[in-house]
């Protein structure tokens, strides 16, 4: 942490001073990714209509309404791209609001008539008129706009490539489960508060599950299916707004405009520094994706909360922002449990070391620990707790799901915690030390572009107010807490990993400002250097797979790349210094940076070519869930009413397991939109806290309601009359979805019940009301 022991002046974010050209000429950037977008939707069979009504709609309901409550709250930025940036991750927050009033009272009006109600007193209130434009102008550049109409391309590129391997139903395909999972939580935050979990009634959800709300929300206000909000219209959007607010971060930190664009590249458009190879370390990817909308949605909100942070702790006055950062602190803690720990170790770290400069308590510092803290315990009543809390702390544990260990040293570590080591730490030899040694070498290697900002010392500072800034302090602390998260903590899915995956923007910001620390005279030099590393890491070969499980093998796989791209780095450095002299050994470090941010920007784009390049694997049938059965749960969706409870005998993924039953189906809830007695419960509390159990992993546990889950059964087997009338008056089941493909279906049942819908293997019955 170098970096951290020395601190830059306070910055004056530059810009250009001067507007640049009409208005129309500076839209013309923005307008770029916008039609790209549409083209991308398009293609992936989103109709247009529906494209226009979500577009209106976040512009009017979330963007709007949050940029007047910033500029409110908070002030203006002095220019539109930014306040309408840092103004959309504020809308969400506002529209949470409203959808929080709505689900509490069962009045789903009551949201659009917030969202209007906070307009409307903009228009209402004399005093608030000023909000509507832009206070003390201070236009950016327009290559600021071209550099982020760059970036967001890119968004839209890696938006594209998650939604070309993700048909829209209904279609035979093996869509992740966990899609069909938000899909019912999605559901579920339409229904009132207290929500249940979807796939098992009668178990109260405890999950952060404000981007299902999000989302949610978005059907709600444009009429347009959940499945289309989630699938195609929303993550585009939301991760745009994410690159936006770091770009703000970057350049309110350094001072220089140019950090902006080149921060939201890296942070989401590079990937870890993987030279090509197949064998990604982990946590090697970017901080979102269409299969976790959690970590999707919390990025803007974290980047919003981690920016006032950064401003609050250099001298900015918050004003009324103080009212609304608890309100903030709930909604990053019920969009993903993982953000607010490491924002507090790095507020914390920063009032730290105000404090000992001082000598007096830094107030602003405890305020803003106190909001985060008030996040926290609100997010762990609200949002987590039960059975499901199963991080455990563990050393290493990450080792466990990196392919080098698993193979060589971890072959029986075995699903358990297995003591503070894991095992195959535990026990290693002479020569499995080194190896363990070699891979944490490894991970950090591959994860430069993320972690340089706190090894590069940064230049001499005078002392007095320009030691003020404690940016890099808190900064730093962040991406310091979430990469210990991510190497101290144990969980059976490897959930640690989003401590870092959080946490990926921060660092992203902290490298490109340390590179702009080192950058004034020598931007020619950084930029060549840049642009060698990314021809190098697209000219290197391939990293082969190893051809045996061994250390050596592994070694040279892993070790290969890196020590061709250390020798080219040597070459070009020689030649530099030989050529250049004195001024080359001065550029060095920003060269050095930014080679190692044009690597990652080119192995990023490598992959999103790949992504977009590739094939999409051939479906398994046995895998799959076929057109008919999305088919018949979509008609249970449009039929069903909205607290109606539906009985199924689809429990497992592959449908037809014959042994141990995977119980991660989630797509009858997801896809049909109801509650179901028992469809699949892996992701339970009661489940999750079982992990282990009899030697099996959480999703292999059995149904936690047996007695329900037997009758259910015999509904499905026998078809007995009386058995299924007790599933009505008992349990309040309306709806049976029988599907022969998971076990076989008695005909008596069609004798018991109504049949309403039947397409292949899928048949919908209806039970009729007791005498």
């Amino acid at each position: 942490m170098t970096a951290l022991l020395q601190e830059p002046p306070v910055a004056t974010p530059q810009t250009a001073g001067k507007p640049h050209g009409n208005v129309l000429w500076r839209v013309v950037p923005w307008a770029v990714p916008f039609v790209a977008a549409v083209i991308v939707l398009l293609k992936y069979d989103t109709p247009a209509g529906q494209i226009a009504i979500y577009g209106l709609y976040f512009a009017l309901a979330v963007v709007l309404p949050g940029t007047l409550v910033m500029r409110a709250l908070y002030g203006s930025r002095g220019n539109w791209p930014e306040d309408l940036g840092v103004g959309a991750a504020a809308g969400l927050v506002v529209q949470l609001i409203g959808w929080a009033l709505a689900a509490a009272t069962g009045v789903e009006l009551l949201l659009p008539i917030w969202i209007g109600l906070v307009v409307l007193a903009f228009l209402a209130v004399p005093k608030l008129w000023r909000h509507w434009r832009v206070s003390n102008p201070d236009p950016l550049p327009l290559a600021w706009s071209w550099g982020m109409a760059a970036v967001l391309l890119i968004v839209v590129l890696y938006g594209a490539s998650n939604l070309r391997g993700t048909p829209l139903p209904p279609a035979t395909f093996q869509i992740y489960q966990d899609i069909y999972y938000h899909l019912a939580l999605v559901h579920e935050m339409m229904r009132t508060m207290p929500f249940h979990v979807p796939q098992v009634d009668g178990e109260i959800l405890r999950y952060h599950y404000l981007s299902d709300s999000d989302i949610a929300s978005a059907s709600m206000l444009t009429g347009i299916d959940p499945v289309m909000v989630y699938l195609r219209l929303w993550i585009i959007p939301i991760i745009a707004v994410g690159a936006m607010v770091f770009a703000v971060m970057a350049r309110s930190v350094s001072g220089k405009w140019w950090t902006g664009p080149v921060a939201a590249a890296v942070g989401f458009g590079g990937r870890a520094l993987t030279l090509n190879g197949p064998i990604a370390p982990f946590g090697g990817g970017n901080p979102f994706s269409i299969l976790s909308p959690s970590q999707t949605y919390v990025i803007p909100l974290f980047g919003l909360f981690g920016l006032i942070c950064v401003e609050a702790l250099r001298g900015k006055q918050l004003r009324w922002m103080w009212a609304a950062l608890p309100v903030l602190a709930v909604a990053v803690a019920g969009s993903k449990s993982s953000a607010l720990p490491p924002l507090f170790a790095g507020v914390g770290l920063a009032a730290l070391v105000l404090l000992v400069r001082r000598r007096a308590m830094p107030w602003i510092a405890a305020g803003l620990l106190g909001s985060i803290l008030f996040g926290v315990v609100v997010g762990l009543k609200l949002f987590a707790g039960g059975g499901a809390g199963t991080l455990a702390l563990q050393p290493l544990a990450t080792l466990r799901f990196m392919d080098p260990y698993e193979r060589t040293l971890g072959t029986h570590d075995g699903i358990l915690l297995g003591g503070f080591l894991p095992p195959g730490v535990a026990n290693a030899d002479g020569k499995g030390v080194l190896f363990i040694v070699f891979l944490l070498v490894w991970w950090v290697l591959a994860q430069l572009p993320r972690l340089l900002g706190l090894f590069v010392p940064l230049r001499n500072r005078a002392e007095g107010e320009r030691g003020q800034d404690v940016a890099y302090w808190m900064i730093g602390g962040v991406v310091v807490a979430g990469t210990a998260a991510l190497w101290l903590f144990w969980h059976p899915s490897a959930s640690q990993g989003y401590f870092f995956n959080g946490i990926l923007p921060f660092a992203a910001v902290l490298t490109v400002c340390a590179l702009a620390d080192h950058a004034e005279r020598f931007r020619l030099a950084a930029a060549g250097a840049a642009a060698a590393a990314a021809v190098g890491v697209l000219l290197l070969p391939k990293t082969p797979w190893p051809a045996k499980n061994t250390f050596v093998d592994w070694g040279q796989a892993l070790g290969a790349p890196f020590l061709i791209a250390a020798g080219a780095v040597v070459l070009l450095s020689a030649i530099a210094l030989a050529v250049w002299r004195k001024r080359a050994l001065l550029a060095l470090p920003a060269a050095l940076i930014a080679a190692v941010l044009g690597a990652s920007l080119a192995t990023g784009g490598d992959n999103l070519v790949t992504a977009l390049d590739n094939p999409i694997p051939p479906v398994k049938e046995a895998n799959a869930i076929t057109d008919a059965e999305m088919r018949a749960a979509l008609w249970l969706n449009d039929n069903a009413g909205q607290d109606d409870l539906v009985a199924t005998n689809v429990h497992c993924f592959p449908i037809k397991s014959k042994n141990a039953c995977n119980s991660r189906a989630f797509w009858i809830a997801g896809l049909g939109g109801r509650r179901t007695l028992i469809e699949s419960w892996g992701y339970s509390d009661s489940a999750v806290a079982a992990h282990g159990v009899n030697g099996l992993p959480y999703s292999f546990q059995p149904a936690p309601d047996l007695a329900a889950f037997d009758l259910n059964e015999r509904v499905f087997a026998q078809g007995a009359a009386a058995d299924v009338q007790k599933l009505r008056d008992t349990y309040g089941v309306k709806w049976l979805f029988a599907d022969t493909r998971a076990a076989p279906v008695a005909p008596a049942l069609a004798q018991a019940a109504d049949v309403r819908y039947r397409d292949g293997s899928a048949t919908v019955y209806e039970i009729r009301p007791g005498a």
